[in-house]
C-alpha cells in the first residue's frame, strides 16, 4: 500500500483560530512537556496573548484537512532595544499529530516569516526531557547554549529549562 503524503498548510493565524490553538495549548500544559504553565488557559487569556502578536510579533498554524493541529509564534523576548532583533519562539502540536513533520513545516514558515520581520535570531527554551522538541530544533538547526538548572517547579519538583538559539542569517 502507497501512503499518500498528508497535505500540511501554514499560515498566518486568525482569531477564528484561536479555540483551536487554545486546546493545543491547554494540551501542552497538561502534558508537562512544553512549558513551566501550569493551569489551563481560557479564550479570554488567548484573545489577549493573540492581539499582543500581530505585525511583527506573530502567530502561524499547520493545518490539515481543514483543522489546525498545531501553531507557532515568535514572541517578545526582551523589551530593550539592543534585542529587538531577538524572538523567543513557541511550537505546540496536537498530542495526536506529535512526530509527523508538522513542527519542522512551522519551523521553516516561521523563520521565514521571522527574517521578513528584521529578526535575526530565534531563542527557546525546553525541558531537557522533551526528546521530541529538541530533536525537532536541533534538526532545524538550533543549538543548545546552556542550562538553566532548578529554574521552575512542576508537579512539586524543580525542573531544568535548556537555552537553544539560532542565527537566521548567517551571511552578515
Amino acid at each position: 500500500m502507497i501512503e499518500v503524503a498528508t497535505l500540511i498548510l501554514i499560515r498566518k493565524a486568525r482569531v477564528t483560530d484561536l479555540k483551536s490553538i487554545l486546546v493545543i495549548y491547554n494540551q501542552g500544559i497538561e502534558d508537562r512537556i512544553a512549558t513551566l504553565e501550569i493551569q489551563p488557559k481560557d479564550l479570554a487569556y488567548m484573545e489577549s496573548w493573540f492581539e499582543t502578536r500581530q505585525g511583527r510579533y506573530f502567530v502561524l498554524v499547520a493545518e490539515v484537512k481543514g483543522i489546525v493541529v498545531g501553531w507557532a509564534s515568535v514572541n517578545p523576548y526582551n523589551s530593550r532595544t539592543a534585542y529587538r532583533g531577538v524572538g523567543d519562539l513557541s511550537v505546540y502540536i496536537d498530542r495526536e499529530h506529535r512526530g509527523r513533520g508538522i513542527g519542522q513545516k512551522l519551523l521553516q514558515e516561521l523563520e521565514q516569516t521571522a527574517q521578513e520581520n528584521e529578526f535575526h535570531k530565534l531563542v527557546l527554551f525546553t525541558f531537557p526531557f522533551n526528546g521530541l522538541g529538541q530533536g525537532l530544533y536541533r534538526k532545524a538547526g538550533f543549538r543548545e547554549v546552556g542550562v538553566f538548572h532548578n529554574q521552575g517547579v512542576l508537579e512539586g519538583k524543580f525542573v531544568d529549562v535548556v537555552a537553544m538559539e539560532k542565527l537566521l542569517n548567517t551571511d552578515s
